[in-house]
């Protein structure tokens, strides 16, 4: 478990958020998947609304803005202590700027980017909004992965903007990134089957089966049953309208 009080280093993912065609139905979903309550923001925040985990928000969830929309997807944002200076050297690296720095009231300021790929991402600079409060437990994120088609040129875009160190995993091709502290922070997986890259976020559970279980009663999907891996059990999952992330119950470390 890990309260986080602070703004978290350049590079770490802080925050994510969803926009959604039913606000309520998503909220009865993952209200019941990871014990959420919501905390809507008002007319003034467009009725976004923050995912609360014992009384903190782990992540955010607002009414998609376009009722065409048929694809949707949870947002991950990367703490920036300069949001601007890190959207010039995502730029000089041949990303794109999808929305501007922008501030957002008194809470952060904030930028959507893609990767020269099309991976898109956000930037989090916190002020009076930090990121999430809980990570590493249940009901809040664990970890992210970036699925591309073109690892090695993912790798050297991420290295670029957050100076990540990279640790291959042997026999794959999948690529631990780390914080310049040594920090694990997240991975680049490359599937050349992959359509397009995308970041894909894995939600910390007590049990992954019975988090499969309230997926599917929840009106959700399940693209890969619970197995186990080194890093614990892990099932791949969609939300009731085709929202891919993760359910993740960690290994025990060693000595625990």
């Amino acid at each position: 478990m890990t309260h986080v009080t602070s703004n978290a280093p350049t590079g770490t993912p802080t925050w994510l958020d969803l926009g959604i065609p039913d606000i309520e139905r998503a909220k009865t979903f993952y209200g019941t998947l990871f014990g959420w309550q919501f905390e809507d923001g008002g007319p003034e925040t467009g009725n976004y609304n923050l995912c609360m985990l014992r009384g903190e928000p782990v992540a955010g969830m607002m009414q998609h803005a376009d009722p065409q929309a048929t694809e949707f997807w949870w947002n991950l944002y990367f703490a920036a202590d300069d949001c601007d200076g890190v959207v010039k050297r995502a730029t000089d690296a041949g990303g794109a700027v999808v929305e501007t720095p922008m501030d957002v009231m008194d809470l952060g300021r904030m930028a959507i980017l893609k990767d020269p790929q099309g991976g898109q991402f956000g930037l989090w600079q916190g002020r009076a909004h930090i990121g999430s409060r809980f990570v590493n437990e249940p009901g809040s994120l664990v970890w992210n992965d970036l699925i591309t088609p073109r690892a090695d040129e993912a790798r050297a875009f991420y290295t670029a903007v957050f100076e990540y160190g990279l640790e291959p995993v042997p026999g794959m091709d999948y690529t631990a990134l780390r914080r310049p502290d040594g920090q694990y922070i997240g991975g680049i997986n490359g599937e050349p089957d992959a359509p397009a890259p995308s970041w894909i976020s894995y939600f910390d559970v007590a049990d992954a089966d019975e988090a499969v279980r309230r997926v599917r009663a929840g009106g959700g999907t399940v693209d890969a049953e619970p197995a186990e891996t080194p890093y614990g059990r892990i099932a791949s999952v969609r939300d009731p309208f085709g929202v891919p992330f993760r359910v993740m119950k960690t290994a025990p470390t060693p000595g625990s």
